[in-house]
């Protein structure tokens, strides 16, 4: 009685078992590289030193910068962004946008005023009163509504006026030194979450102050 002739299958199984192990590697290595460029290209970790950006984000907080938003749309006022320092390339700072182009922007007695609008900014460190740097620009300007900030300029300031060196000292930044939007706060881990839930808003009337 003739026996059926099984031996050469197992081979092919064999080889066709180490195949598909092989090509599901390739695909995970892929899609781990694809994965790694993503978030390499989309967010950027940051951790702050200072705090020129009290009470919003304080000393040693540990950041995620999202790199990708401003591919899509330009920074707008009341955005917490990551610039390139101006007077260190090698450094980075972390302030937030005030007057964005085309705005007209005057500084006067602590107080901002865009368009002649006053602005409200409900960031501003409440425990301690805007002392320092409360007139911008310190010579006056012949516009009663201020300068107009340039094309593809900014104008960005710290939270906490008094202990920020910003725009008030080094005027405006161009859009290509900023380089990411600070978004989310992941340590410490009492207050994890997204870090520009206040925004800044414009009084309904003209009203610079006299």
């Amino acid at each position: 009685m003739l026996q059926p002739a099984t031996g050469p299958k197992a081979p092919s199984r064999s080889r066709a078992t180490g195949r598909g192990v092989l090509s599901e590697l390739v695909q995970v290595g892929v899609l781990a590289l694809v994965l790694f460029l993503v978030i390499h290209l989309a967010v950027q970790p940051v951790r702050v030193i200072g705090s020129s950006m009290y009470p919003t984000v304080s000393d040693q907080d540990y950041l995620i910068a999202t790199t990708i938003d401003y591919r899509f749309h330009p920074p707008q006022r009341g955005d917490i962004v990551i610039l390139r320092d101006p007077y260190d390339p090698s450094l980075d700072f972390i302030k937030r946008v005030v007057a964005v182009p085309g705005d007209h922007l005057l500084i006067k007695n602590a107080h901002v005023f865009i368009d002649g609008r006053l602005l409200q900014e409900p960031y501003i460190n409440p425990q301690e009163q805007w002392t320092v740097n409360t007139s911008w620009p310190a010579s006056g300007t012949a516009d009663p509504q201020g300068v107009v900030v340039p094309a593809s300029d900014y104008f960005v300031m710290g939270d906490n006026r008094n202990h920020s060196s910003d725009s008030r000292s080094f005027g405006f930044i161009t859009r290509s030194s900023i380089e990411a939007r600070g978004w989310l706060r992941v340590l410490p881990l009492p207050q994890v979450g997204t870090i520009d839930r206040e925004r800044p808003t414009l009084s309904s009337t003209v009203s610079i102050a006299a």
